[in-house]
Order: C-alpha cells, then sequence, then structure tokens
C-alpha cells in the first residue's frame, strides 16, 4: 500500500524520521509531505504515533489527465464498492498546483459526480449522498502539473488536533509544530525541559509524550478508517493497547508565564492530559523563571506581534536574551518567532536557523548555544570532529521528489493543510486505567500510570 504522510512546511525531514522509525519503507520527500509504503497495521500505527503529521492518505489511484473529463472518466472507472457503499456518504478535498486545472473545487465536483454515476449505473440511479460535515468515506484529490492522485484519507479530522486541550489562551502554537520543534531541537527526554512563556502549555504536553513515549493519539476519539469497509478492530486494538515501546521519564518539564490565566490554562490542559506528575507550573517572567539544578534546554514561542500585540515585545526578547547570557551558561536555547527584527532583539548569535510555518506565518526556528566567556573562546574550543558530526547530521538523510516540489503556493490549500481549528471542549478525569468507549465517545479515568493501559473499545459499526 502506498501513503502520503501530510505535515507542515519545514517538518518534512522530521516526519521522514518518524516514520522511519515506525518501520515504513521508501521514503520520499516531498512539499508539505512525505510519501511511503506500507501495511494496514503501520497505516493504523503512522495515524495514532505521528507526531508531525496533520493527516495521512491512502493513496488507490494515480494516473495522468488533460482535462476535467478525461479526470471523470478515470474516476468512474474504478471499483468504488472497494472503498464505500451506496448507503454511505462521501466528502472530496481537492488541491491543484497546475497550469492547466485552475479551480480545485471544479476537479472535486468532477470527482463527485464519477463516483455518484459509478453507483447510480448499478444500482437503478441509487448513489451516495455527499456530506460536508462527518462524511463516512473522506476522498482527496491531489493534481501536480497532470498527474492526478486519487487518495482516502484514514485520518478525518487533522491529526494535530490530539483532544487533550480543554481550553486555550489566544493564538495557541499547533501541536504538530510544537512536537516538531522539539524533535528538531533533539529533545527526547534526556534531561529537564523549560519553557518560559508557556501559554496554553502545548510545548509542555507534547515534550512529556515525547519524554515518556505516549502516542499523541491516544487521546482522539475518532479516527476515520473507522468508517472503511476494511477496517480491521482486532488489528487496531491490539496496535493502540500497545504500551511496550512507552518509557520512564526521571526529570521535570517546567512552564511558566507572566499571565495568572495562562498558568490556569496550562494546568487545566496538563491535568486533562494526565500528565501533572511530569510537569510543574509557576507564575513568572522572562526575567524571573527558576532554573533547575542538572542539564536542561530551553524550548519557548514568545509573542510575535501578528495575533496577539504587545506594547512592550522587544522588551520581552531582550529581556530573554538577558536571561539566556548572564543566566543560563551551558544550557542550548531555542526560540521560534515570525518577527526577526524581534528575534535579533535576543541579542546573541544564532548558531543555527530553521524556516518553519506557524500557520499562514512564515516563522524562524533559531538555536542558542549558551556559553560562559567570549564566543570566540567557545567556538575554538569545540573540536574539528564535532563540527563535521554536525554538519553530517544536518545533511538530508531522505529523497526529495523535486517533480512535485511546486514553487507557486496555493493559498487555499495551505491554509486547509496547516489548519489550526478550534477543539471541541472534553471533560477527562484522572487516567489511568482507560474504559474508552467508542459509542459514547468518552474516556474514564483512575490514577493515570500509562504502563496499565488496557481499554477496551466499542465501536460504531459503520452502515454497509
Amino acid at each position: 500500500m502506498n501513503f502520503v504522510a501530510k505535515t507542515f512546511l519545514g517538518l518534512e525531514e522530521v516526519l521522514a524520521q518518524e516514520l522511519q522509525n515506525l518501520g515504513a519503507q521508501n521514503i520520499m520527500l516531498e512539499r508539505r509531505a512525505v510519501t511511503f509504503s506500507g501495511d494496514l497495521a503501520l497505516m493504523y500505527r503512522a495515524n495514532l504515533c505521528l507526531r508531525t503529521a496533520s493527516r495521512i492518505l491512502k493513496t488507490i489511484k494515480v494516473f495522468d489527465a488533460k482535462d476535467a473529463d478525461e479526470i471523470y472518466r478515470e474516476v468512474k472507472k474504478m471499483n468504488w464498492e472497494d472503498y464505500m457503499s451506496v448507503n454511505q456518504t462521501f466528502l472530496i478535498n481537492s488541491t491543484v498546483y497546475s497550469e492547466t486545472f485552475k479551480h480545485s473545487q471544479f476537479v472535486a465536483y468532477r470527482v463527485k459526480d464519477a463516483i455518484a454515476d459509478f453507483f447510480a449505473d448499478k444500482y437503478d440511479n441509487r448513489r451516495p449522498s455527499v456530506r460536508l460535515t462527518n462524511p463516512d468515506v473522506i476522498i482527496d484529490v491531489h493534481i501536480s502539473h497532470n498527474t492526478c492522485s486519487i487518495s482516502l484519507d484514514s485520518s478525518g479530522e487533522s491529526l494535530h488536533k490530539r483532544g487533550y486541550r480543554i481550553t486555550q489562551m489566544r493564538a495557541p502554537i499547533n501541536e504538530a509544530l510544537a512536537a516538531g520543534m522539539l524533535l528538531l531541537a533533539g529533545w527526547n527526554g534526556q534531561f529537564n525541559l523549560i519553557d518560559p512563556m508557556c501559554g496554553s502549555g502545548t510545548l509542555l504536553i507534547e515534550a512529556a509524550l515525547i519524554a515518556l513515549n505516549i502516542p499523541p493519539g491516544i487521546f482522539r476519539k475518532h479516527f476515520q478508517f473507522e468508517q472503511w469497509k476494511d477496517f480491521d478492530r482486532e488489528l487496531f486494538d491490539e496496535i493502540y493497547n500497545d504500551d511496550s515501546f512507552e518509557r520512564a521519564f526521571p526529570f521535570k518539564i517546567y512552564g511558566f508565564d507572566i499571565v495568572e490565566k495562562a498558568v490556569e490554562v496550562a494546568q487545566e490542559n496538563i491535568r486533562a492530559a494526565g500528565l501533572s506528575r511530569y510537569i510543574e507550573l509557576k507564575k513568572a517572567s522572562v526575567a524571573d523563571f527558576e532554573l533547575p539544578q542538572g542539564a536542561a534546554m530551553i524550548v519557548a514561542n514568545p509573542p510575535y506581534g501578528e495575533r496577539l500585540k504587545s506594547e512592550n515585545l522587544e522588551e520581552i526578547y531582550q529581556q530573554l536574551g538577558a536571561t539566556l547570557k548572564h543566566r543560563c551558561a551551558g544550557i542550548n536555547a531555542w526560540v521560534i518567532s515570525s518577527n526577526i527584527d524581534c528575534l535579533q532583539k535576543i541579542g546573541l548569535k544564532p548558531s543555527f536557523k530553521i524556516k518553519l510555518m506557524n500557520g499562514d506565518l512564515p516563522c524562524e526556528y533559531w538555536k542558542f548555544e549558551i556559553f560562559d566567556g567570549k564566543r570566540n573562546d567557545f567556538v575554538a574550543s569545540r573540536s574539528r570532529f564535532h563540527h563535521d558530526n554536525d554538519r553530517e547530521e544536518r545533511k538530508p538523510r531522505f529523497q526529495k521528489n523535486e517533480k512535485i516540489f511546486w514553487k507557486k503556493d496555493d493559498d487555499n490549500a495551505r491554509k486547509q493543510e496547516n489548519e489550526n481549528g478550534r477543539i471541541a471542549e472534553r471533560k477527562f478525569e484522572k487516567r489511568g486505567e482507560k474504559k474508552f468507549d467508542r459509542k459514547d465517545r468518552n474516556f474514564e479515568k483512575s490514577d493515570r500510570k500509562f504502563n496499565d493501559r488496557k481499554p477496551p473499545r466499542n465501536f460504531n459499526k459503520p452502515n454497509f
């Protein structure tokens, strides 16, 4: 089976490494996506375990087309009874990067007609209905130049919507981006971690999930593949309840924010995720937050001045720089922002920069290596071997499919792929022995211990 894992600009390499760790084959980088191959079990694991993916598409047909009528004919040739029944509902999502096909909605319309006519010809004019909300089957159409890919969306709601966030401050960072930032920084729970401007607590929670190696999809109530005709409930139950890869985390994650409300919101989300024992929160400014003893890493997402206006924006970055320089010797700090002028106000020279996207905002993610004394002495003290290894690690390790790296941004596609919709509020109690009822869509939890997790699960049976 061939798949496409969608992601966010700048996280393609990280996602490819995640897929390799899951056992995926034939991994290839694309623009905001990674293609790979594997079996049904890998597709289930990808939805459950990938931290930087937004959705997983199962490719079912690829062909070349010169116009919309040819797309109609090719799609109608497919045996759609392999994927859905006449009684089910469906939805078409389309993305177009092409000089030939100008309107993605017209392409979606022709694909919809082809599927409806396929069933109408077989069932005396009966056809499945299109449903814009909660359809049984979501079909993805992607056109690059004249190449058309038809896929089934196995995820449904974007995978960045983990399910643990029950409340939030304004402009919270996307969960998949937060996880990607941490993985880019090399975080795996090997020491303490600090977020001096924690906001809703997203970076803190994602850091804890990585440190404990807990699948981010464990909180979700539904995956789209549960509505598919070939859904293997027994196989997915086995994968969902496999906790053999989870690990201990003997350190702490610390979150600070100068806004009392932010600390309260973060605490509520952390409690909802059942991670309170691993994360400590405190109200403190950037200038006053406390450093733990021992090795640590700092990851920060300060305000950019775009969505959240701040009169003292430059002062915040200057304070962060002063704190890093005078109190954080020996610590690596990573800071993301769309405001490059403010990043420069930190007053320290970054050792590494990565371009990322936070929603529709182009950002840069800077690494600062904090040291005692003069920078020239610090640089001289680093061995040639260290530099060579550093460069080797930054070389691309996965092949890029250059043919479909379309240079022109499609605003509608970008908004779709960087979706950051409101997450429905959900009530969580303490968690440990989970009773996960797919019918009622509720978690029942006792004291949370991830090494004792075997939830019975009931599924709604699709109407075939």
